[in-house]
C-alpha cells in the first residue's frame, strides 16, 4: 500500500537548506514531486492455469505503455477468492478492482465506485446491454461484466458407445435411464454433480429452472417453492440410487472433467470452457454436447452466469488511470485472446461478432445469453443466500434433511437479509 505515497520529505528538506544566490534557484518541481505514480491493486480470480500468465502480460504491457501507472496484480482460486478480499476490506484495504460473482451488498454498503464515472463512452457502447442492465442497482453501474458462460449437458462419447447411446439425455427420465445404464457398465459412474462451495448454487439452479421454478418471481424470493422442492428431491433421488458420482460434496466441477476426461464419468454440466479445458488435458477425449435436462413435460431452458469487475472506493483511487486500464483489458485484439485461452463467452459486441461469424457454437451460445436464466445478481440479499446453498449439499444428501426443511431454512435466510 505503500508504493505510491511519495517520498518528498528529504528534498524538501534539502531544497530549504539550499543557499540562495543572486542568479536565484530553479523554482519547478523534480520530476519525482511532478507527478507521482497512480496505482491499481487488481485482485482477480483463477479460471485455469492460464490465468496468472495471460494477466501479468497484460499488466506489464500496460505499464510499459502507461509508466506513471502501476498495477499490482494478484490471482487467487475461487476457492480462497472470498476469503482474500474479504479480508482485505475488513482491514479497509479493499482492492481498486476486483473480480467476482457478486456485487449487490458492496454496492448497498456504499463501498464501490459508479462505473459511469470511470468507463470510457465508446466501451460502455461496447458492452453487452443485457449484462450491463444486470449490474445496475440503485440508480448506479455498480458493476461491469468481465467473462460469461452458458451452461450445457457433457458427455464421454466413448461411454455413450459402449452403452449404446447416440443422443444425450434432454429430460430427467431420460438422465435417470442413461445414468443406470452408465452404472451398471461397472467402468464409470453416470451423472456428475458439484454441491461443493464452488458450484452448489449452480446445481440447484439446474434443477430449480429445470423444474420449472427458479430463485425470485415477480421481485420476490421464491427459494421454497414447489417446482424447487420438487428439483432437489430429484437431485437428491440421483444420489440416493447411486446415479451420481460417489462425492457430490467434495470433489469440484473441475475435478469432475478430470474424471470425465479418464473415462470415469459419463455425462456433467458445466460450462463452454470444457471444449477448450478439458481436450487440451485430454488430447483423446471424444466428447458431446445436449441441452441441460429438465423435468418431463418442461421447456428446454438456457442457463447463463456472468462474471463481473467492481470497483472499491479507496484512499488512493485514480478514476483516470482505471479508465486507462479497463480500455486497455478490453481492447478488441487483448480482450479476444482472453477470451479464447479461457474458453468463456465475451460480453463485448465488438469481439462477440467477430467470434460468432467464425464458430457457429460461439453464436448459439450468445444467443442462447439472451434468453438465459441467471443469478439474482443484483439483489444485495444474494451473497448472503449463496453462502447458504454451500451448506445444502451436505445438508440434503448426506445428513438427509428433507428438501422442503432445506429450502425452507434458505427462503428464510433470503428474507431476513432482505430486510436488512
Amino acid at each position: 500500500m505503500n508504493r505510491w505515497k511519495p517520498a518528498v520529505a528529504a528534498v524538501s528538506a534539502a531544497l530549504l537548506l539550499m543557499p540562495l544566490s543572486g542568479c536565484g534557484i530553479d523554482s519547478s518541481p523534480s520530476p519525482a514531486m511532478a507527478e507521482q505514480k497512480a496505482l491499481i491493486q487488481f485482485l482477480a480470480a483463477e479460471y485455469s492455469t492460464d490465468t496468472r500468465p495471460l494477466l501479468e502480460s497484460i499488466v506489464k504491457d500496460f505499464e510499459a505503455k502507461y509508466p506513471n501507472i502501476d498495477v499490482e496484480l494478484q490471482v487467487a482460486n475461487w476457492d480462497i477468492l472470498d476469503g482474500v478480499y474479504t479480508t482485505m476490506i475488513s482491514k479497509n484495504q479493499p482492492p481498486d478492482l476486483l473480480n467476482t460473482n457478486v456485487y449487490a451488498h458492496f454496492a448497498k454498503d456504499g463501498l464501490l465506485n459508479d462505473w459511469n464515472d470511470i468507463l470510457s463512452p465508446e466501451l460502455k457502447a461496447n458492452l453487452l446491454p443485457k449484462f450491463l442492465q444486470m449490474d445496475y442497482w440503485n440508480g448506479a453501474q455498480y458493476a461491469i461484466p468481465y467473462l460469461a458462460t452458458v451452461r450445457n449437458l457433457y458427455f464421454n462419447k466413448d461411454i455413450f458407445d459402449e452403452i449404446g447411446l447416440t443422443e444425450p439425455p434432454k429430460t430427467w427420465s431420460e438422465l435417470v435411464e442413461t445414468a443406470r445404464k452408465i452404472k451398471q457398465t461397472g467402468k464409470a459412474e453416470g451423472f456428475g454433480v458439484d454441491l461443493t462451495d464452488n458450484e452448489s448454487q449452480a446445481y440447484l439452479s439446474y434443477f430449480f429452472f429445470g423444474a420449472g421454478g427458479g430463485w425470485m418471481k415477480d421481485g420476490q424470493w421464491t427459494i421454497n417453492s414447489p417446482e424447487n422442492v420438487e428439483g432437489l428431491t430429484f437431485l437428491k433421488s440421483l444420489y440416493d440410487q447411486g446415479l451420481t458420482d460417489a462425492e457430490p460434496t467434495v470433489t469440484t466441477r473441475d475435478e469432475k472433467h478430470r474424471i470425465l476426461g479418464n473415462g470415469k464419468l459419463g455425462t456433467m454440466i458445466s460450462g463452454n470452457y470444457f471444449p477448450s479445458v478439458v481436450p487440451r488435458e485430454f488430447p483423446g477425449l471424444k466428447w458431446g454436447i445436449g441441452p441441460m435436462p429438465v423435468k418431463d413435460g418442461t421447456p428446454p431452458i438456457a442457463f447463463g452466469v456472468q462474471d463481473v469487475l467492481v470497483s472499491f472506493k479507496t484512499d488512493h483511487t485514480n478514476k483516470e488511470a482505471l479508465s486507462k486500464f479497463i480500455s486497455f483489458l478490453y481492447d478488441d485484439a487483448r480482450y479476444e485472446n482472453l477470451i479464447l485461452r479461457e474458453g468463456f463467452l465475451p460480453v463485448t459486441k465488438s469481439v462477440g461478432d467477430k467470434l460468432a461469424a467464425k464458430d457457429k457454437n460461439v453464436k448459439d451460445s450468445l444467443e442462447a445469453l439472451q434468453t438465459a436464466q441467471f443469478y439474482p445478481v443484483n439483489h444485495p440479499a444474494w451473497q448472503k443466500v449463496m453462502d447458504g446453498t454451500r451448506k445444502m449439499g451436505q445438508a440434503v444428501l448426506i445428513d438427509h434433511m428433507p428438501p422442503q426443511a432445506a429450502l425452507d431454512q434458505l427462503q428464510q435466510i433470503a428474507l431476513t437479509k432482505s430486510r436488512e
